[in-house]
């Protein structure tokens, strides 16, 4: 799946090579133009988890629709076709395709569902998604490997047709953002019985707490946003683009107002103490990244870096990049950049950070802007000498026409001036 594999759980390992078996088994099978594929792998349930039927995010038509992804699962074995909309919609009593969509899409959002990959043709044509269902939501890691696109997914759900995903999406982002700010490794792998105790704490308790992906302060947020005017928008059922939905996940693994501006907030700690974010405009220079890095890294990279001065990221950026290049030169592997990457954020907050392994790469991009330049320079100069020989060669010719035309009217030849014969 995606880049930073090393460090996840024995659990998303097994789940990867059974992942790519599948997709291998699916590409082989070409009788079949067009098919959606889905894993349910871990314990097998005489009934569904308490969590998913209690998950104080969900709503019932999302809880149901998974339930009857897993009743689908447990009949043809765990691996068999993702089940339809129309079929989805028919066993869960719900009337319109559009909020089955939204519901696959919550349940994406919030990692109990995930989508895998896509299945394409030999000729590049769509066949179908490889999903995996989960018996509790995924850790972050976890969803960022087996899932290339989560982040992008949940940027692009910001503006989703739907209120309720749009509002989930952002509660997820938010508390990245949080986490991040509060110094927080958010890729460090948590024992999974402490997140299921805090997550039976969230549903038990009445003050909010957190739950999985989502922050006490976004949790508040959700338990306030419904019934605030009456309506929790159960209603609005608008079917999201297909990106939207068909990029849920398939797979399963034993745990171990909507708007853009979740990110850039200024919030404070207990102390009261203010964190700066540092805004990011059209004019500040693009950054380069570590090729290593994946879009799901780079996404999450934006975030740590919306803490560190504009001036610094890139070096922040460079320092990462020489560390990983110096794996090549006989240093220890850097096993997760994530966590590399906030430590040097957290050092430049601290004003402990000193460039050191990015000098190199700084460098070297550096006289590559400059050789990019002087080529550039040597192209207008050649293009100028060429557009300057076009027009001398043009004025010739005109000016010979002219005294051909002279000479037939009999009239004395032209007398040349400085400027031309120069």
């Amino acid at each position: 799946m995606g880049e930073g594999s090393r460090g996840l759980r024995p659990e998303t390992h097994a789940l990867d090579a059974l992942i790519q078996a599948t997709i291998e088994r699916a590409q082989q099978d070409s009788g079949n133009a067009h098919a959606d594929t889905m894993l349910f792998v871990g314990n097998w349930h005489q009934s569904f988890p308490a969590l998913v039927v209690q998950d104080p995010v969900l709503e019932p038509v999302d809880k149901l629709v998974w339930m009857v992804i897993l009743l689908q699962a447990r009949e043809t074995g765990g691996n068999t076709a993702f089940p339809s909309y129309e079929y989805l919609a028919r066993k869960t009593n719900v009337s319109s395709t559009s909020t089955i969509s939204r519901a696959i899409a919550i349940l994406r959002a919030t990692r109990w569902l995930t989508l895998c990959a896509r299945l394409r043709e030999a000729s590049g044509r769509f066949r179908g998604n490889v999903y995996a269902l989960h018996d509790e939501p995924l850790p972050l890691a976890d969803a960022l490997h087996l899932d290339p696109d989560y982040m992008s997914f949940l940027r692009q759900s910001l503006a989703h047709h739907h209120a309720r995903v749009c509002l989930v999406a952002k509660g997820v982002l938010d508390t990245i953002d949080e986490d991040i700010h509060e110094g927080i490794d958010i890729c460090a792998q948590g024992h999974p019985i402490e997140r299921r105790m805090q997550a039976v704490e969230a549903i038990q308790q009445d003050s909010p707490r957190r739950y999985f992906a989502f922050s006490a302060k976004v949790m508040t947020r959700l338990r306030n946003v419904v019934g605030e005017d009456g309506s929790d928008h159960r209603n609005q059922n608008s079917k999201p683009d297909e990106t939207h939905v068909q990029i849920s996940g398939p797979q399963k693994s034993k745990p171990g107002s909507c708007s853009s501006s979740y990110i850039n907030k200024t919030t404070t700690t207990k102390k009261t103490e203010e964190r700066k974010t540092f805004f990011r405009t059209d004019g500040d220079p693009p950054l380069i990244y570590p090729k290593r890095l994946s879009e799901n890294q780079r996404a999450l990279a934006d975030r740590y870096l919306n803490a560190v001065p504009v001036d610094e990221r890139q070096s922040v950026l460079d320092e990462l990049e020489g560390r990983l290049r110096s794996e090549q030169k006989g240093m220890s592997p850097v096993y997760d950049e994530m966590r590399f990457l906030h430590y040097l954020c957290r050092a430049v907050k601290k004003g402990d950070f000193v460039p050191n392994l990015g000098i190199k790469v700084r460098d070297e991009r550096i006289e590559r802007e400059k050789a990019r330049l002087r080529y550039k320079k040597q192209q207008e100069d050649s293009l100028a000498e060429a557009k300057h020989r076009e027009e001398h060669r043009s004025f010739e010719s005109g000016q010979q026409r002219l005294d051909e035309i002279r000479k037939s009217l009999h009239m004395p030849p032209r007398v040349q001036t400085d400027d031309e014969s120069g």
